[in-house]
């Protein structure tokens, strides 16, 4: 009987309910209700790392793998009580400057946190920055598929939490990545999470192409001087 341990690498599939409405899923099915278009795809976390809601993420630990269970949160162990300092009030200016005609029920992100209008009073707009699920019990059904073993699909997974996409790269000593300068400050910054989460560091490495064009450029404006 194989049982999930903490920091380790899991893949889960799940159907997630707020007040029994269904609010996420990665089984295609229950997915499609959601979003026809979505495709569905195992979900891969460290166990114990924070990558899902608390109450979820410390239930994971000591379970079976590819048995079905079913937990009850509490909304303090899911996305949290709400925050009555989460409600602002914006002037209608703010939306308006930027093009946005706000009306009651309007979701959308300000300052990277998604917001959503609550009511709109003469030239002040409340706004309600709280999760669409803070405050909720929460249920959640999952089964661990798998414990995920090797380093490309850890790295891949990880790569999809922590920069939102994967990059080129290559696993050597360290993981190796590929691309054009701007990536080389993300490598920086998150080189220690996946030497934690992995034992590995993230370095960079400027892409062929990439050199050529930067040499391209260099040759160029050393040409263009030298004429000056």
């Amino acid at each position: 009987m194989e049982t999930v341990q903490k920091n380790e690498f899991i893949a889960f599939r799940f159907k997630g309910y707020a007040n029994e409405s269904l609010f996420d899923s990665n089984i295609e099915v229950e997915l499609k209700k959601l979003d026809p278009k979505a495709k569905a795809e195992e979900s891969i976390i460290v166990v114990g790392k924070g990558m899902v809601v608390p109450g979820l993420d410390r239930s994971f630990e000591g379970k079976e793998i590819g048995k079905e269970y079913e937990i009850n949160l509490e909304a303090k162990d899911g996305f949290g009580e709400r925050r009555r300092e989460l409600v602002k009030t914006i002037p209608l200016k703010t939306f308006t400057d930027n093009k946005i005609n706000p009306y009651p029920g309007l979701s959308l992100t300000l300052d990277g946190m998604l917001a959503k209008i609550i009511t709109i009073s003469g030239a002040r707009v409340v706004t309600d920055f709280n999760n669409p699920l803070a405050g909720k019990k929460l249920r959640y059904v999952f089964t661990v598929t798998r414990k995920v073993i090797e380093d490309k699909e850890r790295a891949e997974s990880l790569f999809k939490v922590i920069f939102r996409m994967v990059p080129e790269f290559e696993i050597k000593e360290s993981i190796i990545v590929k691309g054009p300068e701007i990536l080389e400050q993300y490598v920086k910054a998150f080189s220690p999470q996946f030497k934690e989460l992995m034992g590995r560091e993230l370095s960079f490495e400027l892409k062929e192409e990439e050199k050529s064009d930067k040499n391209d450029l260099h040759e160029h404006s050393h040409e263009h001087n030298h004429e000056n």
